[in-house]
């Protein structure tokens, strides 16, 4: 092994330097690969237009006429792209995206070819949905499962295939992936969010919820990466001692980009904005090795999806770069982490931003009614928020390395607090003339200086408001950004109900005037929901104390933040919005306790496998090198050896220990993962990994880390973080 280890360093470090080239101007490239409408204007009729159009606008139907128009205009499209297969891209409850291929290609009775391509294969397809995760909703032989057609995130060419993005649902009716509940969650938060906006403008006919994801990542040269099982099969290094140069210097930090990333980032870039996906920033991020790409803002639904391609385009692109990408939340220990920051927002069709502070005191009562209605939100299912982020993998970085930690706060920045206490202050009741008056100028008239970043930024909380925008920074590397959107799109809609629901009752019976009733609605949502509100470190044990007696949850591991998923209160949110019923949920609930019992299984066998194989054999290696030269001495030195020997002694007896009890470490958590293996109920299961399972991981490296420290490098089998953290 430790042969393969130097074999794979000297082939990464004689890898050819390759050109970076970026010709031309971005824009001409983009949507190059997508049917978006500048195509449908191109290949549809007027009325398949004005249907598919409908469709994402209104979320009508298509009926099958025009579904087989648009399907002979994509076939067209696709084969003039040089497309030769189409399949049906969705998301199972994987976490990433599936798809089955299938051909153009079709015969007549006759024996002909022709292309063949209609309305029923665009609009439903049945792949086999019994190998999915589905939390108990299909069995095995209940095989039939249904993708069907979402209009609203348009068709692409990738390589030679036309991929249409789609739902997944079961032969029953129920979501099997994470774009029906995205979806419907979606159209909650519209049609509440509208109903609000028209207070302020009757013209606001439709609310979008946009979303900005940032992924970070690490890259990591192939060669060596595939030199390290742990990183094959589990995406994060199960033992390592950390390097003597980290991230300690920040000299990482938006420094210069090395030439074989750039190169890698470039073509990245280039095959993104052919698919319309909006890629703006790159940069080196604060852990050697790792990076960052963020886009322009877009429609959450489209986001997601663009989020889950770019993971699939990056994975094949760092392939051909002999790259490997690590989406893992903590791939190395002792350097920071990688997150996936959700940036959230709603935008009405009449082109305006509801979180973004206006030009006047009225459009400032309209972004202080989406602002504070969001944090009540948050206060009443900050619990839930946390599940949306929950994962084994994750559950590395919350907490730590300016991730943020486990308690679900909201940083809103002095100025903002400030406007809301003023405003906590305001006497209640019907408001004079004089009171109406000197809120308008004095407290909500100051809101547009915002717009000048007064806000500062805390890396150390959970939910910040940035100036326009909050920003859900638990999200994880690779994560699939839909589980977080659907919840805060969902509490936020159930959330903007309740708040005109009590509006328009005060001007019914209070005879209140609207902007009346929406201070004093706001008023008590700002007193009821303070305890969510945090500028401070979010790390300090004084912040842990504050939390819990403000009664926020600190549900610092994934068993402990799943539970709330099947409360009565959580399913009674879903089920009341029509984004999830009482089975879809519970299912989604089973399915992350068995991936999160999974993963934690296979790191378990995999430790395994490297203590025995590869470690504890490196060891006596170099164990019985240290000892013949020990006994070479004896032989020449006789009685007097001892003095000349100190050392070697010292490294023999250290090995002895530490080889030792990593054994009897390793075989106790084996004994301890088959105990927990036979528990029945994935909860329990879960649980038992978490409390007697994983801990051991931790006292295992230890051992192991000393080891490394010991052994001779050309007896340490594994790749080394000061080799795997370095690109040249």
């Amino acid at each position: 092994m430790a042969k393969a280890r130097f074999e794979a360093i000297a082939e990464s470090r004689t890898r050819k330097r390759i050109v970076i080239e970026e010709k031309g101007r971005r824009s001409d490239l983009f949507l190059q690969s997508v049917f978006n409408e500048e195509r449908m204007l191109q290949y549809l009729t007027k009325d398949a237009l004005e249907s598919v159009q409908s469709a994402i606008f209104s979320g009508s139907k298509i009926d099958r006429k025009i579904a087989d128009q648009v399907a002979e205009a994509m076939k067209g499209w696709a084969i003039s792209m040089g497309a030769t297969h189409y399949t049906h891209w969705f998301q199972p409850l994987t976490g990433s995206t599936a798809e089955k291929h299938d051909a153009f290609f079709d015969l007549l009775p006759d024996g002909r070819a022709l292309e063949k391509f209609g309305g029923g294969q665009l609009v439903q397809q049945e792949p086999d949905a019994s190998s999915f995760p589905s939390g108990g909703i299909r069995n095995t032989f209940e095989a039939r499962g249904y993708t069907a057609w979402d209009p609203t995130s348009p068709a692409f060419i990738y390589e030679t295939t036309l991929c249409i993005p789609t739902i997944f649902v079961s032969y029953t009716g129920e979501a099997l992936d994470n774009k029906a509940p995205l979806l419907r969650a979606l159209s909650a938060v519209d049609e509440a969010a509208t109903a609000v906006a028209k207070y302020f403008d009757k013209n606001v006919s439709k609310v979008n919820a946009t979303l900005g994801w940032e992924q970070e990542y690490f890259l990591i040269d192939k060669a060596l990466a595939d030199s390290r099982i742990d990183l094959r099969f589990t995406g994060r290094t199960l033992v390592g001692q950390a390097a003597a140069k980290g991230q300690q210097l920040d000299d990482h930090y938006f420094g210069t980009i090395p030439d074989r990333v750039l190169s890698f980032m470039s073509e990245l870039e280039k095959e993104c904005t052919k698919l319309g996906i909006p890629v703006k920033t790159r940069h080196n991020e604060v852990a050697p090795n790792q990076f960052e790409l963020a886009p322009v803002f877009e429609e959450a639904n489209l986001a997601v999806d663009h989020n889950l391609l770019l993971m699939d385009v990056m994975d094949k692109i760092a392939e051909k770069h002999q790259f490997k990408v690590l989406f893992h939340e903590k791939p190395f220990a002792g350097i920071n982490g990688s997150g996936k920051h959700n940036n959230w927002s709603l935008a009405t069709d009449t082109g305006v931003n509801l979180l973004s502070p206006g030009s006047t005191p009225m459009k400032n009562l309209q972004f202080l009614t989406f602002f504070i209605n969001t944090i009540k939100a948050v206060d009443t299912y900050e619990e839930l928020m946390r599940s949306s982020i929950a994962s084994a993998s994750n559950d590395h970085r919350l907490g730590a390395n300016e991730a943020p930690p486990a308690i679900f706060s909201i940083f809103v920045g002095t100025q903002l607090s400030g406007v809301l206490d003023e405003l906590e202050g305001v006497s209640m009741g019907k408001l004079s003339p004089e009171e109406k008056t000197e809120l308008k100028l004095n407290v909500v008239g100051k809101i547009p200086e915002i717009l000048m970043d007064n806000t500062d930024r805390n890396r150390t909380s959970p939910f910040a408001f940035t100036g326009n925008k909050f920003e859900i920074r638990g999200v994880g590397s690779k994560a699939n950004c839909a589980k977080p959107m659907t919840v805060l799109n969902t509490i936020v809609a159930k959330q903007l109900i309740a708040f005109k629901k009590e509006v328009d009752a005060l001007v019914d019976q209070k005879n209140l005037k609207k902007d009346e009733a929406v201070f004093n609605v706001l008023r008590e949502y700002i007193k009821t929901s303070k305890r969510i509100r945090f500028d401070g470190d979010g790390y300090s044990e004084a912040w842990f104390k504050e939390a819990k007696k403000r009664k926020l949850s600190n549900n610092k591991t994934t068993p402990e933040a799943l539970q709330i998923l099947t409360s009565k209160e959580s399913l009674a949110l879903f089920k009341s919005m029509n984004v999830m019923s009482e089975v879809e949920v519970k299912a989604r609930q089973e399915v992350e306790l068995e991936a999160y019992i999974l993963h934690l299984q296979i790191e378990g066998r995999i430790l395994n496998e490297l203590v025995y194989n590869q470690i504890i054999p490196a060891a006596m290696a170099y164990q019985n090198v240290l000892i013949s030269n020990v006994c070479g001495l004896k032989e020449i030195y006789g009685a007097s050896y001892k003095k000349l020997a100190v050392s070697q002694l010292q490294i023999i007896e250290e090995i002895a220990e530490h080889s030792t009890a990593l054994k009897e470490k390793t075989d106790a958590m084996i004994a301890s993962r088959k105990k927990a293996n036979a528990l029945k109920g994935t909860f329990k299961k879960a649980t038992e990994y978490t409390e007697k399972v994983k801990p051991q991981f931790e006292t295992i490296r230890v051992h192991s880390d000393k080891l490394e420290r010991l052994l001779d490098d050309e007896f340490w089998p594994l790749t080394k973080y000061s080799e795997l953290l370095f690109i040249k």
